[in-house]
């Protein structure tokens, strides 16, 4: 069975339940399984650092996923339209898969959730794609043939599947961002097989 890497950091919990359910795309295509990984928190105290392994929950994330999975979705929230640092911790440590190529023509998909409506979104996803594109990855976005991407009033753009979670964290995921993760995450894992027949 091959895998591909649902990797995310999440606060709240709604970047997690968007990765459930691109989870749950992915393995609604026969022949692959999702690998659910997170990150650590990236401490701002230099002498502490947390356990290589959770107390409880998903596991962290190793550079042994990159390798092992044929491809990534990568989830964020959204912080001042960009990247969460523990997310971008990890992705800054990967310069020896970037040497030796470990990669390269895997495809990925990225996603988010922010607080606020119009809280960056977009560049939050775009942030994403750019250590991808680095690594060689192919990019995979949502074709507006999913006619779910023109009906959302709250997350979902070409670009991967977002949620607006409110400033609260008070607004469960909309049926529509529910059918967009789906989506993300089967069309990921047909392009993922197509590429490594």
């Amino acid at each position: 069975m091959k895998e591909i890497l649902v990797l995310y950091y999440s606060v709240n919990g709604s970047t997690a339940k968007l990765a459930s359910l691109i989870a749950r795309g992915i393995e609604s295509v026969s022949g692959v399984s999702a690998r659910i990984r997170t990150v650590p928190n990236v401490s701002t105290v230099c002498e502490q650092t947390e356990s290589q392994i959770p107390d409880k929950g998903v596991p962290f994330v190793s550079n042994n996923d990159l390798t092992e999975c044929i491809a990534i979705a990568l989830g964020s929230p959204v912080r001042f339209g960009n990247i969460a640092s523990p997310l971008k911790y990890f992705l800054d440590n990967t310069t020896n898969e970037w040497l030796l190529g470990t990669l390269v023509n895997k495809p990925a998909s990225v996603f988010t959730s922010s607080a606020s409506l119009h809280g960056g979104q977009e560049a939050c996803l775009l942030s994403m794609m750019l250590p991808l594109l680095h690594h060689g990855m192919i990019v995979v976005g949502l074709p507006y043939t999913n006619s779910a991407l023109m009906n959302t009033q709250t997350g979902g753009t070409p670009y991967g599947v977002s949620h607006y979670a409110g400033s609260n964290n008070d607004k469960p995921i909309s049926e529509i961002e529910k059918q967009l993760a789906i989506a993300q995450g089967k069309r990921l894992a047909e392009i993922a097989l197509k590429i490594n027949l």
